[in-house]
């Protein structure tokens, strides 16, 4: 328990090191740009196919449970697109990201612990933690939302294109579900948790490469801690506003 409060503690003060002022916005600028890019773009292929993949398994799933004449058939739609929306995107391609940016986050910052050249920004006089992590953090918040409204788009898409090849139920009807009863509220609910998510993954997966000690070998298992605990955080997180915001 100690040795837990202890961690907390010092994942707090690393947050005060991180959230100052650059010295430098261009150089700022230049950083949140590349990583904006490295994680937009380098996440989004896996997340459109598993978010098409998702979308057309919760839709037959659906289909099959609702078999009653006396529920109407706009409910596959109606039920897939509040499933998809308020818990699968915004919660399960969190997950993912967990691993995809995460482990890249610990792998990133570690190796410049093990290989000593964030000490050398300390030398330099550059607080390390802003200067590496803070764009990091910063552009998670951007494009994780954006990952998840296209994963929104490719899940419903794909429960869509499932509907026309299986004929589960008419196109008609699962479009007529999409588009019954909409609450935009719903999408404030996934976006909000979403930034919650962003932030989680960025800071505790940098954080445990930041306070990486040793070399390879502690590097591996900085990297498997930092996705447990991300995940874990998000998981709970996921229950407290879900209980809050509903």
């Amino acid at each position: 328990m100690i040795k837990i409060l202890e961690i907390i503690g010092e994942y707090f003060l690393f947050l005060w090191r991180v959230f100052s002022r650059p010295e430098k916005w261009h150089e700022f600028f230049k950083k949140l740009i590349y990583e904006m890019n490295a994680m937009g773009v380098g996440s989004l292929l896996i997340v459109s196919i598993v978010a098409i993949t998702m979308g057309s398994v919760i839709t037959i799933q659906t289909a099959l449970q609702i078999e009653s004449s006396w529920v109407p058939a706009w409910t596959v739609g109606f039920t897939v697109r509040t499933s998809v929306i308020m818990e699968l995107c915004p919660t399960i391609i969190s997950l993912l990201l967990v691993g995809n940016l995460g482990s890249r986050i610990t792998s990133e910052i570690g190796s410049m612990r093990v290989t000593e050249q964030i000490d050398a920004l300390e030398v330099m006089g550059i607080n390390s933690a802003s200067f590496l992590v803070l764009p990091k953090i910063i552009a998670s918040l951007i494009v994780n939302p954006i990952l998840i409204v296209i994963s929104i788009f490719f899940a419903l898409l794909g429960g869509y294109v499932t509907v026309l090849l299986t004929g589960v139920v008419s196109a008609f009807d699962f479009i007529d579900g999409l588009t019954s009863f909409f609450r935009m509220y719903d999408v404030y609910y996934a976006l909000t948790k979403t930034f919650v998510f962003a932030f989680v993954i960025s800071t505790v997966c940098s954080f445990y490469g930041y306070r990486i000690e040793g070399g390879a070998l502690e590097l591996g298992e900085a990297n498997t801690k930092g996705i447990v605990v991300a995940s874990f955080v998000v998981l709970v997180l996921n229950l407290v506003i879900t209980q809050i915001m509903l």
